[in-house]
């Protein structure tokens, strides 16, 4: 693992300049020895930020800069901390690509190879798989919002255990999300279909993918529980002054029979418009609350023990 202050860090800083330099070639012409020279200096700059940020606990920003020492100059040593940061993130499966790809790529004599070997077998024991199909072709499946192909997709994808978000994309179609829990060692099968594109619109447009249109039915069961509810209480204040008119008329005398029958029939009317209105805002408004909360299921907020102390992540529409 990478510590602050560890003596592992600059020992992979240093093999990441002397294996690029090493693999420019001894024989390269001095144009080709610059550039090569150029990429190094740009990578080392991104390790050593990364490093930084990492022993920081900034592991999203230190993901980014170590990927892209990689990429300037591809080195097995930068993928040890790839597959560290990963863990760290508490994404195992992205860890344990990584870390299998270094164990790889440095071979043998790889010098965190027994420590990986270890991390490797803890990994193992956090990562699933989702075997996701469509009914359309050339679709594009996310997980936990990252492109992972298109459709079909040759076998199921790795993924870290717990609960998932996979969604399928086609263009000219609503977007198809789902949420799946993956316990160790799973292989969860999923299909998901989508509309077919609308063969009558224009070419010019293009449906937005994965638009949002719950929040128009939320705004709209509020709107409807209000509504009720301010109808239940002006039959519910009608009803009060209408009974408050039978109990006056009652202590008149003489009181008329026929006047009577009819303020008790308004008491007992508006009585009966109350009481439906209340039980209509009632339903309205525990239907509006379950869109809601179904709306929000997305928002998690995680908290998990790692090895290297207490892990909270989160995910937010």
């Amino acid at each position: 693992m990478i510590r602050p202050g560890s003596s592992s860090v600059a020992a992979v800083a240093v093999a990441i300049l002397a294996s690029a330099v090493l693999g420019s070639g001894l024989g390269a012409v001095a144009h080709a020895q610059s550039t090569a020279t150029s990429s190094v200096k740009d990578a080392s700059k991104h390790f050593q930020r990364g490093v930084a940020l990492y022993n920081e606990a900034d592991y999203r920003a230190a993901l980014v800069e170590f990927r892209r020492a990689y990429d300037v100059a591809p080195n097995a040593a930068v993928l040890y901390n790839i597959g560290q940061t990963y863990y760290q993130l508490q994404n195992y499966a992205a860890a344990l690509v990584a870390l299998e790809r270094y164990l790889a790529e440095s071979g043998a004599t790889a010098p965190h190879r027994r420590e990986v070997e270890q991390t490797l077998e803890i990994l193992q024991a956090r990562v699933g798989k989702i075997a996701v199909t469509t009914n359309a072709a050339d679709c594009e499946i996310t997980i936990d919002d990252e492109l992972v192909g298109r459709t079909p997709l040759t076998e199921p994808v790795l993924v870290s255990i717990g609960r998932r978000k996979v969604t399928a994309m086609r263009q000219g179609s609503p977007a198809e999300t789902r949420f799946v829990d993956v316990a160790a060692g799973d292989i969860v099968k999923l299909s998901l279909s989508l509309t077919a594109p609308n063969a009558g619109a224009s070419s010019s447009v293009v449906t937005a993918p994965g638009r949002d249109t719950g929040r128009s039915f939320v705004t709209a069961g509020w709107v409807t529980t209000g509504l009720l509810g301010a109808a239940a209480i002006t039959t519910g204040v009608l009803a009060y002054k209408a009974a408050s008119d039978l109990k006056t008329a009652r202590d008149t005398f003489p009181a008329s029979r026929n006047d009577l029958d009819n303020k008790q029939s308004r008491v007992t009317k508006l009585s009966v418009a109350t009481d439906i209105l209340g039980v209509a805002t009632i339903v309205a408004g525990g239907l509006s609350l379950k869109l809601t909360l179904s709306r929000g299921r997305s928002s998690e907020v995680q908290v998990a023990v790692a090895p290297h102390g207490i892990q909270i992540a989160g995910v937010f529409p």
